[in-house]
């Protein structure tokens, strides 16, 4: 919103074609005052200062509601989060009452439908730790819905245009809000959703005596259902027995995976961000070619074309809902065959399985590490097409920024799920987000720079974002490397237990030896 503001702007600023400061006399003032109007560079400038902080807020937002969700729980923060969802949408449906008189509380509304709309973003991503093998392509469709929700304000816009009330409406976005908030307050769990690591089911079955053949049964289905529910004493901090073999916050941070992908991160959220910021003014000097004094037949033609291309770009956010599955698929790929490595348990068969098995940790980095670099490829892809003077490739840009949107939050999202503690993914997501954030707003310079000295031309700024997007292969370079330490540590594991076998076994062979001469001896006296 705040960018296609941004073009209107530029494009109707009182008709300034240059980028001089027009002074103008405001013939309903009294005093008869000149009013000095800023010229449509400044506009530009200022209105993207206004998107750059807000989406700053937006992600830095998440920080402290990721330490609340890790300290309470997702279920306050998301029983908050609807109250105050509900109540912008029944405050802002109050204003269009009488709107002279209540017009003011519109900013309080607005900032409580932000708030609300976060906590309930943000709270959601805990709900994919409930389908076991499929957890990342589920936090990877819920990416994706959010990626896309601006494709229903088009919608929204259609029934407003079709004579529903704006009173209505909000009515409605307030009922959901409660529904919301009724199932959070009846269906969630008050601890949150643990991961399938966290929990082991086949305790439940388990009782003072062996297990019924009926219990066996289940048990193997609940076990084959929700994935490898081994136990894991170092991601059990809540109970007393685990507390001292907890993962500490800190080791956490200091992690180099956790380190490279806030480089990895914040470099690709400065390229998407920039070119969000930056997408008017740049199919305008596709169109312009840079040109100060455009004649009144071109500058209607960029308005045109500038207008078409937004709303191209508008309808494929859609794309994210169909395309981040895709990549959350990829992080679970062949985790099903990992689901049979159970620990045993007294009282609990397990069913044995044939083929090889496949060590699960070993397996999430190998997606993860194969999912960033098809993503960072994307990304390097994108960035090519941004230097292509050309306007039908902009379409396949638009596509590959979508593309890369949805999947870059979910690599990350599915990465940081599968290697570090439930309790620190909230904590760890939102600092990531905010330290992406505060690297994103180098944005602003750059749009500075490129409507200023370079004239409207974003190649130079293109290219060397081009070339800083390589830092993303950082990341799965690292993976590769941890993988390939996985590896060997688990080689150095099995031939240690082969070793210890065939000790066993030849300490075995020896006693049977010297019992067997024994025997004879005893047998000849």
């Amino acid at each position: 919103m705040v960018v296609s503001l941004g073009n209107s702007s530029s494009g109707e600023a009182h008709e300034s074609t240059d980028n001089d400061s027009m002074v103008v006399s405001l013939g309903n003032s009294s005093s008869g005052e000149a009013h000095k109007w800023l010229s449509c560079v400044d506009q530009e400038e200022m209105l993207n200062l206004g998107f750059t902080i807000g989406s700053f807020l937006l992600s830095a937002a998440t920080l402290p509601l990721g330490i609340l969700m890790d300290k309470f729980g997702p279920r306050p923060l998301r029983l908050v989060g609807s109250s105050c969802f509900g109540l912008s949408c029944m405050m802002m449906a109050a204003c269009a009452c009488n709107p002279p008189v209540l017009s003011a509380l519109i900013f309080l509304a607005l900032s409580l439908n932000g708030f609300g709309g976060i906590c309930l973003t943000f709270t959601s991503l805990t709900l994919p730790n409930m389908f076991g093998a499929l957890s990342s392509t589920i936090l990877s469709l819920m990416i994706g819905s959010y990626a896309s929700s601006a494709v229903t304000f088009p919608g929204v816009k259609l029934i407003y245009d079709a004579g529903v009330s704006f009173k209505v409406i909000m009515g409605v976005w307030a009922g959901l809000a409660g529904f919301i908030f009724f199932n959070c307050f009846f269906n969630w769990p008050a601890d949150g959703f643990p991961t399938p690591n966290e929990v082991d089911y086949s305790k439940i079955l388990t009782l003072q005596e062996l297990p019924s053949s009926d219990q066996k049964g289940d048990g193997e289905k609940l076990n084959q259902k929700n994935g490898d529910f081994k136990h894991s004493t170092e991601k059990l901090p809540n109970q007393p027995n685990a507390a001292p073999n907890a993962v500490p916050f800190r080791r956490s941070v200091f992690s180099p995976i956790f380190l490279w992908s806030l480089i990895t991160m914040g470099m690709t959220q400065l390229r998407i961000i920039f070119f969000m910021g930056a997408m008017n003014k740049m199919l305008e000097f596709l169109v312009t070619h840079g040109k100060e004094h455009p004649s009144e037949k071109l500058r209607i033609e960029a308005e045109e074309t500038v207008g078409f291309y937004s709303s191209i770009f508008g309808t494929l956010q859609l794309l994210c809902l169909v395309t981040c599955p895709l990549i959350g698929y990829l992080m679970d790929w062949k985790m099903k065959e990992c689901e049979e490595e159970k620990t045993s348990h007294p009282g609990v068969e397990h069913r044995q399985s044939n083929g090889p098995k496949r060590d699960r940790k070993i397996q999430k980095v190998t997606n993860a590490t194969r999912a960033f670099i098809i993503t960072n490829l994307l990304l390097f892809a994108f960035g090519c097409c941004c230097i292509i003077e050309s306007l039908p490739l902009q379409i396949l840009t638009f596509i590959l920024h979508t593309v890369v949107r949805g999947f870059i939050h979910s690599c990350c999202g599915g990465l940081y799920a599968a290697v570090y503690p439930s309790n620190h993914f909230g904590t760890l997501t939102g600092l990531q987000s905010m330290i992406s954030a505060v690297f994103a707003l180098l944005q602003q310079p750059l749009f500075m720079v490129m409507v200023g000295p370079l004239k409207g031309d974003p190649y130079w700024i293109n290219l060397g974002l081009l070339i800083f997007s390589l830092a993303g292969f950082l990341l799965p370079g690292y993976l590769f490397y941890h993988r390939r330490h996985l590896l060997r540590k688990k080689e150095d594991e099995e031939k240690q237990g082969t070793g210890q076998e065939m000790q066993a076994l030849n300490y075995t062979q020896a006693n049977g030896c010297i019992t067997q001469s024994n025997g004879l001896a005893a047998v000849e006296a």
